[in-house]
Formats: structure tokens, C-alpha cells, sequence
């Protein structure tokens, strides 16, 4: 079993940076493939994916995003860290961020069905 748990989030005015992180407990080193990505909510939208990034460190982004966001990762022995460095942040990246890892190649998916395992969020709030 995966757990996933995000941290990082909090209140912040625009303009400025943020770094969320994730760790992925569970999560076997001799998986041949995994990917990770960061989605994010607002209360009555749909989930949107942001950024994904897979084992041989293959990175996608949402299009509108790109520039702003970087996503990276690191491997420990049973354990995968996911990290979303968002810079010059607007009012409209207020949302509850999460993390996702899924058990194979996803090619970048950015589509929040394709993950398995979810974290509890983070929230990001940017005031103006």
C-alpha cells in the first residue's frame, strides 16, 4: 500500500513563490515504471492536472502553466518525493493542491483518472 501526503501549502499574496512537496510511502524501488503529478481543485470544478513526471524523469505540463511551474522528483529506498516549485503565483492558482503516484508508465498523463494513489491536499491560497 502507497501512502501519499502532501505539504507546503498556505496563504500568500500574489507575485509570490511557493514549494509543495509529497512523499510516496510504499513505494517499492524495483517498480519498473511510476509516475507522479500534481493536480489541483477548486470547490465545484473539476480536478485539474498541473504537472507529471515519470521514472526516467520525463516531465509534462499543464500548457498554461509552463514557465511557472517546475515539478521534480527523488527516489529513496522504498519512498518517492515529489516536489511543485510555483513561482510569480496568481490569484487564480488558489486551489487544494494534490499529489498522485500510479503503479506504471503513464506517459504524462495528466488526467487524474489514470493515478491510483491520491493524497489528502494542501491547500494554496494567493490574495491579491
Amino acid at each position: 500500500q502507497v501512502h501519499v501526503v502532501e505539504s507546503g501549502g498556505g496563504e500568500l499574496q500574489a507575485g509570490g513563490s511557493l514549494t509543495l512537496s509529497c512523499v510516496a510511502s510504499g513505494a517499492e524501488t524495483h517498480w519498473r515504471n511510476y509516475c507522479m503529478g500534481w493536480f489541483r481543485q477548486i470547490p465545484g470544478k473539476a480536478r485539474e492536472g498541473i504537472a507529471a513526471i515519470d521514472l526516467n524523469g520525463r516531465t509534462r505540463y499543464r500548457e498554461s502553466l509552463q514557465g511557472r511551474f517546475t515539478i521534480s522528483r527523488e527516489r529513496a529506498e522504498n519512498t518517492l518525493v515529489l516536489q511543485l516549485n510555483m513561482n510569480n503565483l496568481e490569484v487564480d492558482d488558489s486551489a487544494m493542491y494534490y499529489c498522485a503516484v500510479e503503479r506504471s508508465q503513464c506517459y504524462g498523463s495528466l488526467e487524474s483518472f489514470v493515478y491510483e494513489y491520491w493524497g489528502q491536499g494542501t491547500q494554496v491560497v494567493v490574495s491579491s
